[in-house]
């Protein structure tokens, strides 16, 4: 069996990759990547039995470069997986075994500001507004806002915590503002104190078929980053909360609604909680998050999930929707190490020590 796994270089398809290797059913596969290869530690990592070098999909080179490949691997399926390359085959798809979001939901869910003008007013989302420059150094502009305010950059298909920042007064947005010379659209919204959670789900054909729920607790190098968020977790833990998966789904139930779409494939609904703790969509991704295989580690294979449905193997998943996760479990990532899920963590006092 032959799979192709796409942006192959970043840290979410290799942990695709990790996951895939940890299922049954794939682990003997063989893996093949594409990636822009501008991410080196990837290219020579050596992770993927073969590795190609592919323009991006804005390169009129693009189609004809990616159709080579696949007429010459032949791969039983392809798991395509950076945002805007899942936008791209949503829209103009190649004969291959792949799911992705239909392309009007992509086309909305990857633009933040898009998202929430569609979910304004509805209580899904923290109170927000676009801000450009012009406004932010005016000083006859009065902020729809109060301080603090979270500011961020509106692009679409931006991540890690691209240009985030919580700013206490007008002094610091402006600064923050200033700094960031390569952001042109910002956007502004209330603070949320709460915790940050991801939702991510599998779909087909409208049917939600798996669902598990991170929360997000500390962040790799997060004191590099003034926000504190760097975008890739360093600890975390997995959820059952009712609360936030129906704010989740009700958020993709919308934007369905609105784009006439049948859901299908992987989404990823990022969400923060205010300060009476209810959780608020902050954007909805349509790609996998860095952590993925922790959750093949704590049993929920979300990679072999998604395979086994994009081969037409869906009948193979086991029928629950959600995985009951143990309520001390912790998970832990690391500059250079393998991340490891903790199903039961208990603190260390002085004097312990743990043992192989």
């Amino acid at each position: 069996m032959k799979i192709v796994i796409t942006g192959a270089c970043a840290v979410s398809a290799r942990n695709v990759l990790r996951s895939l290797k940890m299922s049954e059913k794939f682990k003997d596969a063989t893996f093949i990547g594409w990636d822009m290869c501008s991410i080196l530690y990837g290219v020579y990592s050596k992770d993927f039995d073969r590795l190609y070098k592919v323009p991006g999909v804005n390169d009129p080179m693009y189609r004809e470069v990616i159709q080579s490949i696949l007429e010459k691997e032949k791969p039983d399926a392809v798991m395509v997986l950076p945002e805007v390359e899942v936008l791209y085959w949503a829209k103009s798809p190649f004969d291959v075994p792949h799911i992705t979001p239909p392309a009007d939901f992509c086309e909305l869910a990857i633009s933040k500001r898009k998202l929430f003008n569609l979910l304004e007013g509805s209580g899904l989302i923290p109170v927000s507004v676009d801000l450009s420059r012009e406004d932010a150094f005016d000083d006859n502009y009065k902020l729809p806002l109060v301080f603090p305010m979270w500011v961020r950059d509106a692009s679409a298909g931006t991540a890690s915590g691209k240009g985030s920042f919580k700013a206490n007064n007008i002094t610091e947005l402006r600064a923050w503002i200033m700094i960031n010379t390569g952001i042109d659209n910002f956007q502004i919204s209330e603070f949320c104190p709460g915790g940050n959670y991801g939702v991510l789900c599998l779909f087909e054909h409208g049917k939600l078929l798996k669902l598990a729920i991170a929360e997000r607790l500390e962040y790799i190098m997060a004191k590099v980053a003034v926000s504190g968020i760097t975008g890739n977790t360093s600890k975390g833990r997995f959820l059952n909360d009712e609360h936030i998966k129906q704010q989740a789904l009700d958020t993709i139930e919308r934007v369905c609604k609105v784009t006439n779409s049948v859901m299908h494939g992987v989404v990823v609904v990022d969400m923060k909680a205010d300060a009476n703790g209810i959780a608020k969509v902050t954007e909805i991704n349509i790609r996998y998050v860095a952590y993925n295989s922790l959750l093949a580690s704590a049993g929920f294979n979300l990679a072999e999930y998604h395979l086994l449905t994009a081969m037409g193997r869906s009948n193979e998943l086991t029928p629950e929707v959600e995985m009951q996760f143990p309520k001390n479990n912790l998970w832990l990532r690391d500059v250079d190490a393998i991340p490891v899920y903790i199903e039961e963590h208990s603190d260390l006092h002085i004097g312990d020590y743990v043992s192989k």
